[in-house]
């Protein structure tokens, strides 16, 4: 048995506040995106480099309020990058923590991705 790493699903209300979101502002790529009919809930596949996330309309997938740690080999470069674009919702900072570089950001849904740099 070989395990591969996870993939977690984030809870999602709003496919445009998600893709902007995501999509626009952190630059994540949509690699797929499932409705079963029109008007039902929206399940899409999202990543960027190695980061895979799984966000979910569904009720039931998953809880709003959930924490993911997230590495990124250059965090400072990341957050300048996302501060340039002036993104009316979000201003993340990097701060300094005795393990490393840490840059935290609420999505839309109540969900908080921390981005880390360890030292």
């Amino acid at each position: 048995m070989h395990l591969q790493s996870p993939v977690p699903i984030l809870r999602s209300f709003d496919e445009r506040q998600a893709k902007l979101f995501y999509i626009d502002f952190l630059e994540f790529q949509l690699d797929w995106a499932h409705k079963h009919e029109s008007g039902l809930p929206l399940y899409m596949q999202i990543s960027q480099g190695k980061c895979v996330l799984h966000l979910s309309e569904h009720y039931g997938d998953a809880t709003p309020g959930a924490t993911l740690r997230i590495a990124v080999v250059d965090l400072v470069q990341y957050q300048q990058l996302l501060e340039s674009k002036q993104f009316k919702y979000a201003r993340p900072n990097v701060n300094t923590q005795p393990w490393g570089l840490e840059m935290p950001i609420t999505d839309p849904f109540g969900n908080k991705l921390i981005f880390t740099q360890l030292a």
